[in-house]
Parts: C-alpha cells; sequence; structure tokens
C-alpha cells in the first residue's frame, strides 16, 4: 500500500500534508533520508510531503548542506496542534472603511469580516451578532435612526460596529496548553498573530476542539523517546528505519519497513530506483553523505553489499557534471564527510555529549549513549573531565539513571567510552579498563550493532 492510500482514507480529519521526519538530535542520516524520502513520495505518490528535522543538525551535516547549497529542512520539535493548523486567514477591512466593505466580506464568510490597523494589528471583528449590537445600541436611544436608509447605514465606518475584545493567540501556540482558557472564554472566534503581533488568521472554538492531527512518517528510528515530543498527538502513517525495534503502539496499521542496512538513506534509494526514478544530482549527494556518515565510508560492521551498491548508485547520480560534487569520487566524499564531524577541540563539551545522541530504556533502567568521532583516538586525553561532567549535566537534566560516551576513532576503528553512573552490571563489559576511568573499545565503531547488544544483555540479566 503506498502512502496516497493511507491518505484517501483520512481527507476528512484535515491537511493532507505529511511530515517526513528523523530522530531529535539528528545526524546526516536522518535529515538526508527524511529529505530524500519526502522527495520521492511527492514524485512517486503525488502526496504534499515535506522533509522536516526534530532538533539542531550537527556540524558534519551542517558542512555537507553548505557543500551542496541546500537548506536545512524545516524545524518540528512537537507534535501537537497548534492555532496554525486550524485558522482561517480570511479578507480583512481597515476601520475606516464602510460597514459595505465589511458587508460584502461577511457575504463570503459565513458572517465573519476581520477589521485591521493599517499596520496589520487586529482591530476588532465583524460578526452577525456585532452587527446586531451595534444596530441596536445606535437606533434604540436615537428614534431619528430608525429613518436612516440602509445606504446610510452601510456608509458608516465598520471600525464602529465590529467587537473589539477578541482573544488573541500566536500561531504558533500548542492549543491544548491553553484549551481550559478557550472553554472559559464566551466566544466563538479567536485572532491568530504572528510573533510581531499582526494578523494571519481567524480561528472558531468548534475547529479548536478538534484540530487536525499531523500526519507524520518517521525515518531513522522507529522508538518514541526518539521522536519528536507530542508524538501520540499526531497520525503516525509509516516507519522507515535500519534500528532494532523499539517502535509504540499506533491506533491503525502502518507501513512499517526495518532492514537489515546500514543506513536509512540506502534504503529510501532503493526505493527510489525501483520506482523508476533517479534523485536530483544534490538529493543524491545528501542521501550519499547520509550513508557513507553512518558507515563510516563504508567500513564500520554495519555495512552492508546493499549499502556499497546503493553508494554506487548515489554516486552515479550525484557526481556528474554541473553537481557541487562533480570532482569528488565516493571515497574523497566520504573522507570530507567523516572529518566534517570528527573532533573535540573545537567543540563544546555539552556539544560533544548532545549532537549525537540516543536515549534507551529497557530492564527499568532508562539512560543515553552519544557517540563523537575523532580521526585520533589520544586527543580525548585532556577533555574527559569537562566530556564527564556534561554527561552529568545531560543525566540529571533528563532524569536518566547513566549516561555514556563512545568516542570513535574512524582512522583506527576503536573507541573509548566514558561513563556517568554507570550500573555494576556494566563493569562486565568486555573492554579493557584504563587508568583514566574510561574503556578502550578496540574495533568498536557501532553503536547499534556493537556496543548497544552487549549493554542490553548485560543489563537485562
Amino acid at each position: 500500500m503506498r502512502i496516497s492510500d493511507n491518505l484517501a482514507s483520512s481527507r476528512n480529519k484535515g491537511s493532507n500534508r505529511v511530515y517526513v521526519i528523523g530522530h531529535i538530535n539528528p545526524d546526516t542520516d536522518a535529515i538526508a533520508s527524511a529529505m530524500g524520502y519526502a522527495w520521492l513520495l511527492s514524485e512517486r505518490d503525488s502526496v504534499q510531503s515535506i522533509g522536516a528535522r526534530a532538533g539542531a543538525i550537527n556540524r558534519q551535516t551542517a558542512f555537507v548542506l553548505k557543500t551542496l547549497d541546500m537548506e536545512p529542512p524545516v524545524l518540528l520539535t512537537d507534535a501537537s496542534p497548534r492555532f496554525e493548523s486550524v485558522m482561517r486567514r480570511l479578507d480583512v477591512v481597515t476601520p475606516e472603511k464602510s460597514l459595505s466593505d465589511a458587508w460584502a466580506i461577511l457575504n463570503r464568510t459565513g458572517a465573519i469580516a476581520p477589521v485591521i490597523n493599517p499596520d496589520g494589528t487586529p482591530y476588532g471583528l465583524i460578526t452577525g451578532h456585532s452587527l446586531f449590537e451595534f444596530l441596536s445600541k445606535i437606533m434604540g436611544p436615537h428614534p431619528k435612526h430608525t429613518e436612516m436608509t440602509l445606504a446610510e447605514l452601510l456608509d458608516i465606518p465598520c471600525g464602529q460596529a465590529a467587537k473589539t475584545d477578541i482573544p488573541r493567540y500566536q500561531d504558533s501556540t500548542r492549543i491544548k496548553d491553553v484549551l481550559n482558557r478557550l472553554l472559559r472564554d464566551e466566544v466563538d472566534e479567536f485572532w491568530v498573530l504572528d510573533d510581531q503581533g499582526r494578523y494571519l488568521g481567524i480561528c472558531r472554538q468548534r475547529d479548536l476542539l478538534n484540530p487536525p492531527r499531523l500526519k507524520l512518517i518517521l525515518v531513522d528510528h522507529n522508538e518514541a523517546q526518539q521522536a519528536l515530543a507530542s508524538l501520540e498527538e499526531a497520525d503516525l502513517i509509516e516507519i522507515l528505519d535500519h534500528h532494532r525495534l523499539g517502535n509504540s503502539t499506533t491506533h491503525e496499521p502502518i507501513r512499517f519497513t526495518v532492514d537489515i542496512v546500514g543506513s536509512t538513506s540506502t534504503l529510501v534509494s532503493e526505493q527510489i530506483e525501483e520506482a523508476g526514478l533517479s534523485a536530483p544530482p544534490k538529493l543524491a549527494a545528501l542521501l550519499l553523505a547520509g550513508l557513507l556518515a553512518d558507515t563510516l565510508n563504508l567500513t564500520s560492521p554495519t555495512t552492508t553489499e546493499r549499502d556499497k551498491l546503493a553508494a554506487q548508485r548515489l554516486g552515479r547520480w550525484a557526481i556528474v557534471p554541473g553537481s557541487p560534487i562533480a570532482n569528488e569520487t565516493i571515497q574523497s566524499y566520504g573522507q570530507k564527510v567523516l572529518a566534517a564531524g570528527s573532533g573535540l577541540t573545537s567543540r563544546e563539551p555539552g556539544d560533544v555529549v548532545t549532537s549525537d545522541m540516543k536515549m534507551y530504556e529497557t530492564a527499568g533502567y532508562s539512560f543515553a549513549i552519544a557517540q563523537a568521532e575523532v580521526s585520533d583516538i589520544y586527543e580525548i586525553g585532556e577533555y574527559i573531565e569537562p566530556l564527564r561532567n556534561a554527561l552529568k549535566e545531560l543525566k540529571d537534566r533528563n532524569g536518566l539513571d547513566f549516561t555514556m560516551l563512545m568516542v570513535t576513532d574512524v582512522v583506527q576503528g576503536s573507541s573509548r567510552l566514558i561513563f556517568v553512573d554507570a550500573p555494576p552490571a556494566l563493569d562486565e563489559l568486555p573492554y579493557r579498563p584504563l587508568q583514566d576511568g574510561t574503556r578502550l573499545a578496540e574495533g568498536v565503531v557501532s553503536r547499534k550493532k556493537q556496543l548497544l547488544p552487549i549493554v542490553f544483555s548485560l543489563l537485562e540479566v
């Protein structure tokens, strides 16, 4: 079943726009696969799809996007519906315009005419109710006004008939955060404004009580603790991933693909080829960067033959005349991508432990494992204590039981492990303890395939 089939059954629930999004603390593969899969859905299935990110891009991804002259995908940190999802941008008048101008809008909008100041800020709303109140006000105490013609009434400045005490909300405000206030307000319409207080649209209370749910496709992860916030408030329609299973339940069946390859970009490239398409050079180069980053330039133990074929496929699409990487080879491009993400000297410890960090839960433990890449494992020496402090802050901030940093030498193919409050069970890790309190994991470069399974097996005993 294609995504367009899933969307057809939910057309009455709101917009058919779909966000394709990776995990929080996105790496290059998460960004590339989100943008690549969104492009494929648009080209193959005619789905209005948008590549998105759940957090800040890291240094490596920033380098790749700059090299390719591409903008980062849109930032979406929370799936909870916001005012922007239910607003309607109705036609407007200014306060000095005549009621006849507002009357024309009332007839087209279902009896709502926003009155906006020249600077774009709200003045008031004219509705059927406010118009009735205005006419009652001017005609009640002034009998002579009963003799006014309709033309004379419609010539009155519409600002006089507008109700001005309309509640105001910013477009990015989460509806659930102000729901109690919305229910207390004895009004049916609300202003929706930008962060400068300027008019964006109008929403009605009945729409706020049943807002459309965001439609999401998760790529490069399937665990709720690694996803954007309020995932349960969205409609999850597909997952495309290459990690272990840790997914949450869904209300309806979804398309679910978890495959044994080194990167999600590999899976996206395969689907592009199966559809008889080829990615544009820049997008192909982005997907190639995601693949090479996740497989350490095709040297990681997670690398499969399918990844190598995908690299050749993406290289064929990306390394062409006019492309930003026209003068590269797959190998040289991969080296530059890895170099852009390695090193500790120019980075703050807090950035090192959060830029590629994933949280896990098992056997009653909640913990995080971060990974950083270096070209010389011995450069870690003077940074151990600052990194430990950053790990402790990460642990306390997220209420975790312990944290770990995996510093990986992408040249020698080994890692150093730094712990904070590791449980006694991890004393059994099969890696050599060093005098500085770290452990040397020779030959270990993959968090997913080499480190994590051992950590889980020890904790679950």
